[in-house]
């Protein structure tokens, strides 16, 4: 490459030079007339020549370049990197323009960093990067530093040195000594260098400037940086003059207003501050406060009295006794003493959540039969949607009380609950505080809404914070960092949601009554579309009952085509568009006019079905077992496929499938191993075949033991070349003994298995429990057969012939072998045959 080639932007043909990369031994050079020197990597700096920088040095790789250089002529070659976040560059990540230097001083620092003073000398670019073991190594062409001064480029130096000496007047940073002494330099080429190092430019600006070799060009581009930098500043100074003169004026409006009060004062006008504190101390008269909070607030007002009313102090002493007289300190709603009433209110609000319903009217019977009583502490588990938020709101309404609702989702100060102490500017009380303010009275329904999506950081933990909150031993004496008084929070309702209780610390789980909602059934969404979400979506979108019904049907249809939820938000959105778009036709047809949404007009309003719900497989197959999984959504139908192949004893897994579900497939294919005799397998069967196990729906993930025995089906149907029935789902734990174990969402599996026309559902025995919270109505349909171990799974679940023993007896157990392995129409195929 020619090194007096015209003016190369960076990154651009300088970076087409090929990086060869020569490796020798590390304590050698090539033994030619080329320039080595140790490569220093830059970050966020350019250095030109004839200009001295003083470097932090603290990655290893460049302390070890200087300490070369140090021991070695001390001259060393200075590139900028490309991108400074680069801790450990490559050659490609380096310009290859740069600036040859001398290391003029080198001071170690306590901290292992290095102190360098260097002094660039002349260009140069890289030709060669050449491999050493601590650091870079460099074959380096020098370039020539100018050219001949001609009369453009005495003109070009001219306007340079009048235009630096006006930024410099501009720009405090560089002073009139400096201007003086830059101005004065005689060599164009060392007067563009050194100006270039004064100009705050880009990293990218700066290189395009060392790269520039026509001496001309390079003062063209100086000066332009240079007239683009004093617009800058002008404009700079002209916005601070501007927002000088507007404090002036605030300033000076102060001193009028001032000497406006002082008249007043002589004159003898009432004085404004002396009536707020009459008034202010009629109210402290009135106010019924904790001994405690009476004593503080007294104090407070003698010092507010003695201080002048201009002072900071005494906003601050104002704004803490607000907050004070504020309060709800004994200021309660009298709670409604009707059971039957309440009961009446929260089945009219929602539909289903017995539990609780039930434990509200359990507080509000305890509470009739008592004068006193805590209030208590509940948190509602459950997934988003399925009423948490609005069941709080109707217990408020239930007890007749009032209802503040505190959103925790990203809180991640401590402050927040505590509030701040009154030492900060601007310090206020914790929200429990601020809300109970808002609440105007001392015993409401408070909402702690996503109490499980709280974080941590180093302003400390507001789970902490909320252990003296909801704990029933402490928060009669809630001490809040901004009043430093304690106040009496037992006698609210609190009344906490989350929709993970993983998330929740267990310290803050047992200060409170752990109810779990579940996720609605298709019959309950059904009913709730009917008796809420159809009426309210019909009100709000303008329209009658007259105009518009919809069938059980049509809803069914939304529920599984249209929505895949726990809750019914989607449920809710989905029906206002229906009710959006017959509105528009209730306007074309008139108002008198009435339509029927049933299930094959749903498309026409909603479109494409969005989802599907799981169904049976049409027919039995070999190695296809339906399984049952939970969901955030409710239950599902899960297809587990099986199949084997010529190989060399391989279980291959797909699906996306979690660590735990992994090893319950090798448990599963444990299981079958110990039982080949008697499932007349051959003792080695694994070793000639290999396994797969799939999964369908790839793109979601799944995990958790509960497939065990869908597994461990699949497998046996498929070594077997038994069928599995179609109308069979199960669901249960594997052990490697083949015991089956309890599962959860017992619930939520056997109404989808309901769903999807399945007959018989194989449970775990240690799930009979579970079994009486399933509707009678679904029980009536699917038959639950409660199993024990492996073996009475198979029995139930795969087809066999008449008069055909799964298991042979313990005296035969005659293995089956593996048959030869056989080409059909170039397809492998597989098979097990009987001695």
């Amino acid at each position: 490459m020619n090194p007096h080639s015209s003016f190369l932007k960076p990154s651009q043909n300088t970076d087409k030079v090929m990086f060869n990369v020569t490796k020798k031994n590390q304590n050698e050079l090539p033994n030619d007339d080329k320039y080595y020197y140790p490569l220093l990597a830059l970050r966020d700096v350019v250095i030109f020549p004839n200009v001295v920088v003083p470097l932090f040095v603290g990655r290893d790789k460049s302390i070890r370049a200087l300490e070369y250089a140090m021991s070695h002529q001390k001259e060393i070659f200075l590139s900028a990197q490309k991108d400074a976040k680069t801790d450990d560059p490559s050659p490609e990540d380096i310009y290859l323009f740069g600036t040859l230097g001398t290391v003029l001083q080198l001071l170690k620092l306590p901290d292992g960093t290095v102190k360098a003073l260097i002094e660039g000398k002349e260009r140069g670019m890289i030709e060669n990067f050449l491999h050493k073991k601590d650091f870079f190594m460099v074959e380096v062409t020098k370039v020539p530093a100018g050219q001949e001064i001609n009369l453009e480029t005495r003109a070009l130096v001219r306007t340079i040195n009048s235009n630096f000496e006006e930024y410099a007047k501009l720009n405090n940073k560089i002073g009139p000594e400096i201007a003086s002494t830059v101005t004065s330099i005689e060599d164009a080429a060392r007067l563009a260098d050194t100006i270039a190092g004064h100009l705050p430019l880009s990293v990218r600006d700066k290189q395009a400037l060392l790269e520039i070799q026509d001496l001309n060009v390079r003062l063209e581009k100086l000066f332009e940086s240079l007239s683009s930098e004093i617009d800058v500043l002008r404009l700079e100074n002209r916005l601070r003059t501007r927002v000088k003169k507007q404090m002036e004026k605030t300033q000076k409006d102060y001193y009028l207003n001032e000497q406006m009060r002082a008249i007043q004062k002589e004159m003898g006008t009432k004085d404004d501050f002396k009536a707020e504190l009459d008034e202010l101390g009629k109210k402290i008269k009135r106010k019924r406060l904790s001994k405690e909070a009476n004593a503080r607030i007294k104090q407070e007002f003698k010092k507010l009295k003695m201080m002048s009313p201009m002072s900071a102090e005494a906003a601050v002493v104002r704004n803490y006794i607000d907050w004070i007289l504020a309060l709800p300190w004994y200021n309660k709603t009298k709670d409604k003493p009707d059971i039957e009433e309440a009961e009446i209110i929260l089945d009219e609000d929602h539909y289903g959540l017995e539990k609780p319903k039930e434990r509200i009217l359990e507080y509000l019977a305890v509470q009739r039969l008592t004068k006193k009583i805590r209030g208590p502490i509940l948190c509602l588990v459950g997934p988003p949607g399925v009423g948490k938020t609005s069941i709080a709101k109707s217990v408020a309404r239930a007890t007749g009380r009032n209802f503040v609702r505190l959103s925790l989702g990203g809180v991640r100060d401590e402050a927040e609950i505590r509030g701040h102490r009154r030492t900060y500017i601007g310090a206020l009380p914790g929200k429990i505080i601020q809300f109970l303010k808002k609440a105007k009275a001392n015993n409401p329904v408070f909402c702690l809404d996503e109490v499980d999506k709280m974080s941590t950081d180093f302003r400390g933990d507001p789970s902490a914070a909320l252990l003296e909150v909801l704990d029933p031993e402490q928060n009669w004496a809630f001490n809040d960092h901004y009043l430093d008084l304690d106040y009496d929070l037992s006698d609210i309702f609190f009344i906490t949601t989350a929709n993970n209780l993983p998330n929740i610390p267990p310290p803050l789980q047992d200060r409170m009554e752990i109810i779990r909602l579940p996720g609605y059934t298709e019959l309950e969404k059904l009913n709730i579309a009917k008796q809420f979400l159809v009426k309210k979506q019909v009100r709000e979108n303008g329209l009658k009952e007259e105009n518009i019904s919809f069938t059980d049907k049509a809803i069914l249809t939304i529920i599984r085509n249209y929505t895949r939820e726990a809750g019914v938000r989607n449920l809710e959105r989905e029906i206002s568009s229906i009710c959006r778009k017959v509105a528009r036709e209730v306007v074309k047809l008139g108002k008198d006019s009435r339509i029927s949404v049933k299930a094959q007009s749903i498309h026409k309003y909603l479109g494409v079905h969005k989802f599907h719900y799981g169904r049976t497989e049409e027919k039995d197959a070999v190695g296809v077992t339906t399984g049952l999984a939970w969901t955030n959504v409710g239950g599902e139908l899960l297809q587990t496929e099986a199949t084997i192949m010529p190989g060399k004893g391989t279980l291959a897994l797909t699906g996306k499938l979690g660590d735990v579900m992994q090893e319950s497939a090798q448990a599963a294919l444990s299981y079958v191993r110990s039982r080949a005799k008697q499932l007349r397998l051959p003792d080695n069967f694994y070793e000639k075949i290999d396994i797969h196990i799939h999964v369908p729906e790839g793109a979601i993930p799944k995990d958790g033991p509960s497939a065990g025995i869908t597994l461990a089906t699949s497998i046996v149907s498929t070594l077997t070349r038994r069928p599995v029935n179609r109308d069979i789902a199960m669901t249960g734990e594997i052990t490697l003994r083949g015991r089956v174990l309890p599962i959860g969402g017992l619930k939520e599996k056997i109404l989808a298995a309901h769903r999807g026309d399945v007959t018989k559902v194989l449970i775990p025995f240690e799930n009979k429990k579970d079994i009486e919270e399933i509707p009678k109505k679904v029980l009536k349909k699917v038959e639950l057969v409660l199993v024990k171990h492996m073996d009475d799974v198979l029995k139930e679940a795969l087809v066999l012939k008449e008069g055909e023993a799964l298991f042979a007896p313990d005296e035969e157990c005659e293995p089956f072998c593996l048959a030869d392995v056989t080409q059909k129409d170039d397809k492998t195929e597989s098979t097990l045959t009987a001695h």
